[in-house]
């Protein structure tokens, strides 16, 4: 990743917001229940509902999102995961329970709000909710001297606004929202939002249910830079499109992480889609998709590793955040997430690993790239709940 960059409009290492963007607490309704549980062993089931208390203080409970962490098919394992609780001598429930940030920040926020535990140690939210929860004195200050890895974070994610000298949380993964298509059934491939409203693609569509992403591109599509001050109009014009192209039928779905569902068995053809997902799905079904940034830009996000003052294990969960920022490690998530890294010294160790990934410009962005992607800027509390509201209406028919 390049370190430096002057341009303001594509400095998501200092403001990113969100793939998993605002869709606020009024108003807008989660798109479908979070993915099944896992532990380190892996599988998947209906539950989504924590385990409960880790008082024990030998397991750690830690909240992700799907697709976001190394996993072997054959033995059914995270290995990074294993390796750090055979050296380290924790347990770690691995949990896939994060669809989107509103309803998991829905199922949680109550019992934080009133001092009580919500049963996970680490958890995985984006910068938008990491600054919401910091604010509201939900996050537990993290012990410098029991993560001393974290000064391995790039020196441009280290001071973000909502978290200065990432006192309270560690940036996990960044990465781009864009286009994503089957080759076989889009075989021209796809350059800019408006060919997503192609007369063939029509109920093949699923768009993500992340107002920041799906409603930035189009508005980026639009000639409206998102990352500067724009107006209630602006983002109404696009807003209106994602409404008709959804009463028409020609998007099939609103969703959030579960899009990926859509496209391995082609209820979609072609999505609004997260880069890391693309690929990782191509690994594991075959090479089947494209990912790509549309013609007018994408959008950047960052996701973060936070310990809930509640937490019952925050000293596992410190030592598990210190884990991951050793360079070894997190070159070896990426080379399975594929998303950016935010931890200094790992692409030299991604050499090692596969040395192609180690030049991937979607782990280690190259400057065009980065001049192609733009974040969606801060809203204020008054537009946070006017846009939430007007975007859940539309998602929800």
């Amino acid at each position: 990743m390049n370190a430096k960059h002057p341009d303001p409009k594509i400095e998501f290492l200092r403001q990113a917001m969100s793939r998993r963007g605002f869709l606020g607490a009024m108003g807008a309704a989660g798109a479908s229940a979070a993915l099944a549980a896992c532990g380190t062993g892996g599988g998947t089931s209906g539950q989504t509902q924590p385990s409960g208390d880790s008082g024990d203080n030998k397991t750690i409970v830690w909240a992700n999102w799907t697709l976001y962490l190394d996993y072997d098919e054959e033995s059914r394992t995270f290995p990074s995961l294993a390796a750090f609780e055979e050296e380290s001598g924790y347990t770690v429930e691995y949990r896939e329970d994060i669809e989107d940030n509103v309803t998991f920040n829905g199922k949680v926020a109550p019992q934080l709000a009133n001092g009580q535990n919500i049963g996970y140690d680490l958890v995985t939210p984006t910068d938008w909710l990491v600054a919401e929860w910091i604010a509201k004195g939900y996050a537990a200050e993290i012990d410098a001297a029991n993560v001393p890895n974290k000064t391995n974070i790039l020196p441009n994610l280290n001071d973000v606004t909502f978290d200065p000298g990432r006192k309270y949380s560690l940036t996990w993964q960044s990465g781009f929202g864009g286009l994503a298509w089957n080759k076989e059934r889009v075989p021209n491939g796809l350059k800019t939002i408006d060919d997503l409203w192609a007369p063939e693609l029509k109920g093949k569509v699923v768009v993500l249910s992340e107002m920041r992403d799906t409603i930035g591109l189009i508005m980026m599509s639009q000639g409206v830079a998102i990352d500067e001050p724009f107006t209630s109009e602006q983002f109404n014009a696009a807003l209106a499109v994602l409404e008709q192209q959804v009463d028409s039928g020609q998007v099939k779905q609103v969703k959030g992480n579960s899009y990926k569902e859509d496209l391995i068995n082609e209820q979609a053809w072609a999505a609004i889609g997260w880069s890391g997902d693309i690929f990782q799905i191509n690994a594991e079904e075959g090479d089947k998709w494209e990912f790509a940034l549309p013609d007018t830009g994408g959008t950047l996000w960052s996701d973060n590793l936070l310990i809930p003052k509640t937490a019952s294990n925050k000293a596992g969960a410190e030592a598990l955040m210190d884990y991951y920022y050793r360079p070894d490690v997190a070159a070896q998530v990426a080379a399975y997430v594929n998303y950016v890294c935010p931890v200094q010294g790992a692409q030299e160790e991604m050499q090692k690993i596969d040395p192609e990934l180690a030049k991937s410009e979607w782990i280690f962005p190259t400057e065009a790239i980065l001049n192609n992607s733009q974040v969606f800027r801060p809203l204020t509390p008054e537009e946070q709940a006017e846009y939430a509201e007007a975007f859940g209406r539309v998602i929800q028919g």
